[in-house]
């Protein structure tokens, strides 16, 4: 019964769906493979087939370290990454190209995801993080594929409009041979909404272990700063995944800094890099000057002094977080929810953000307990906050320390979760060791960073 509710309002849905296809520019590319239209590159993959649906960019993030020990781990399995938006296929292009294929999401129309289901044959499906399409899951159950939530979390946004529709969660749900939590709340939370007891587990947030071995000579501390223009006496500050009303509160602290600390420099990164011109006309209201990270470097020669670093690249987030003398995370002024807060807390820099943690919350208390991070509950505070931190930059060097050893304490729940997906792929034997840790040199590089010393 709930499964016709859910198909018949879906049905109705189906005017607005093909409009958004057709219409809106980030929709329209793979709309046939939406549709149902499976590729003939996917058809021809290798079996057996590992599909692991990860909606957007930062569930591919999540997800990368637990991807390329797979690859490894299961050499004979073709790994497929289905997304649903194209920052998530940019970043399986980037950091997965060689490891896994990509195909977009199949609209949950049963139709649609019964052709793909066919096609794929996968012997595993795995779920990231928190997207339960009814039917997609039904079909893979009724196929006997296994299918693994991983990093699985529910918001308390999710779980209370999950408690309105718990009929249909029960049986979707229902579905899952094995629920990889990230905390015991996300678990309670699983077997309330009717996930069998006995299949859901904690086992942690792979987002600790998004270590960033991957550092090349373009992302060193040296290249970035001579990359970005900046000098050696400026001051950086670096908020990222901003979003639209708090970048308002942020452009105007930074004006705020400036009379007290004129060699601030601010990097802003918008959430959604498709932003940017709007961003940089926000910036130029403010009277502030901005330069745009794909203007350079015949850009760089022009500014000088006070400025915002408009970071409208893709990638370089993570990256560029290690210049700043601390990170603010967006997405938690205004009511997103947040983003990843481990970004700054993995290059040892303090971590500020605002109210609204929903989506992080977890890795917020653990930061906070610690006094690694600093949580701000308007635009007055967050300035006050900043004059301490650089009129004490010991202070702020400390509290990078203490969240850098929260992330170091927490880190090998990739581990975890690959043994118990050993099991649904019936692997009797699993390597008891993974090279899962940075090397010694790298975590001292960012423990012992002199980033700060610059205050």
């Amino acid at each position: 019964m709930f499964y016709v509710i859910y198909n018949l309002l879906l049905l109705l849905a189906l005017p607005v769906i093909a409009v958004l296809l057709f219409t809106k520019k980030r929709c329209q590319r793979g709309v046939l493979s939406r549709l149902g239209v499976v590729p003939e590159h996917l058809r021809m993959l290798p079996a057996p087939v590992i599909w692991i649906h990860a909606v957007s960019l930062g569930e591919v993030t999540a997800i990368v370290p637990m991807l390329r020990h797979m690859k490894e781990r299961y050499p004979h399995c073709s790994l497929l990454i289905s997304t649903v938006t194209e920052t998530g296929r940019e970043q399986v292009m980037r950091e997965l190209e060689g490891i896994a294929s990509h195909c977009y999401a199949p609209i949950d129309f049963r139709w649609v995801v019964e052709r793909y289901v066919r096609a794929l044959q996968p012997q595993l499906f795995i779920l990231v993080e928190s997207e339960f399409w009814p039917n997609l899951l039904k079909s893979l159950h009724q196929h006997h594929v296994p299918i693994c939530l991983v990093n699985g979390r529910v918001s308390s946004r999710s779980f209370s409009r999950y408690v309105w529709v718990k009929g249909l969660m029960t049986q979707v749900l229902s579905c899952l041979d094995m629920a990889l939590m990230q905390s015991d709340v996300d678990a309670e939370r699983m077997r309330i909404l009717g996930a069998r007891s006995q299949a859901v587990f904690v086992t942690g947030n792979m987002k600790f272990d998004q270590a960033l071995e991957q550092v090349d000579s373009r992302h060193s501390h040296e290249s970035l700063r001579q990359a970005l223009g900046l000098h050696a006496d400026e001051v950086v500050l670096v908020a990222g995944s901003t979003h639209p009303q708090e970048e308002e509160c942020l452009l105007r602290v930074y004006r705020d800094l400036l009379q007290s600390h004129p060699r601030v420099v601010f990097i802003m990164a918008p959430r959604h890099v498709e932003r940017a011109s709007a961003l940089e006309a926000v910036i130029h209201k403010h009277e502030l000057p901005c330069v745009r990270r794909s203007h350079m470097p015949h850009m760089l020669a022009e500014k000088k002094g006070a400025r915002v670093i408009l970071l409208d690249s893709r990638g370089e987030l993570p990256f560029v977080y290690r210049l700043g003398c601390l990170g603010f995370v967006g997405g938690t002024l205004v009511p997103i929810g947040g983003h990843n807060l481990l970004e700054p807390a993995q290059w040892a820099k303090p971590v500020l953000f605002g109210p609204y943690i929903d989506h992080c919350r977890d890795i917020a208390q653990l930061l906070l307990a610690e006094g690694g991070a600093i949580q701000i509950q308007n635009q007055d505070e967050l300035l006050s906050h900043l004059l301490h931190l650089l009129d004490h930059p010991l202070e702020a060097e400390q509290m990078g320390q203490r969240a850098f050893a929260v992330v170091q304490r927490h880190r090998g729940v990739t581990a975890r979760n690959l043994q118990w997906i050993d099991q649904l792929l019936g692997v009797q034997e699993s390597p008891s060791t993974f090279p899962l840790t940075t090397a010694s040199s790298q975590v001292e590089s960012r423990t012992c960073s002199t980033e700060t010393a610059h205050l």
